[in-house]
């Protein structure tokens, strides 16, 4: 019976997981940085305008949590 391995080098495999990583911190930087604005904005308005809407200042973190990563 024949058994074969294959072997790669690591070097490239290194540099996909590093580019892996490297778009993994900014998917996750750019997706708090779009949770903070929403919740910046949803946080600035008074309490009249968010009844407006429909909104409940305790929920605005819930919110602006599903917004981004519930999308």
């Amino acid at each position: 019976m024949a058994y074969t391995a294959t072997t790669t080098h690591g070097g490239s495999n290194l540099f996909a997981r590093i580019a892996e990583f490297a778009a993994k911190v900014k998917e996750t930087y750019t997706l708090r940085a779009e949770y903070n604005r929403t919740y910046s904005e949803l946080q600035g308005l008074t309490d009249r305008e968010l009844n407006d809407i429909g909104v409940r200042r305790c929920d605005i973190k819930d919110i602006a949590q599903e917004h981004v990563y519930c999308s």
